[in-house]
């Protein structure tokens, strides 16, 4: 499975920004999805997650009510729409894809995308 994410730029505190996650290779319907975030100077960290279902989200406490992941898998993608924006969600968003269910666990991710780069503007 190959991963693409797209969609960062530069937005002002308080704007959204939608990010994406296209997969090709083969269809990623049967594997959960994850973004994780990586700031200047910190570990990569856990933002949010879907079961392969959809059925199922998991999100970190920093980004609960302001993010929300989906997936179309009619498009082999995965979204991360981005609301109310703070300065410290600066970062490089990545995404992976995984076949169990155990969200935060970066280690064992099995696909990883290469990152795309969000700049918030205070």
């Amino acid at each position: 499975v190959q991963l693409q994410a797209y969609g960062g730029g530069l937005v002002q505190a308080g704007g959204s920004l939608r990010l994406s996650c296209a997969a090709s290779g083969r269809t990623i319907s049967r594997y959960a999805m994850g973004w994780f975030r990586q700031a200047p100077g910190k570990e990569r960290e856990f933002v949010a997650a879907i079961s392969s279902s959809g059925g199922v989200t998991d999100y970190a406490d920093s980004v609960k009510g302001r993010f929300t992941i989906s997936r179309d898998h009619a498009k082999n993608t995965v979204y991360l729409q981005m609301n109310s924006l703070k300065y410290e969600d600066t970062a490089v968003y990545y995404c992976a894809a995984r076949l169990d269910w155990n969200p935060t666990l970066q280690r064992t991710y099995n696909y990883w995308g290469q990152g795309t780069l969000v700049t918030v503007s205070s």
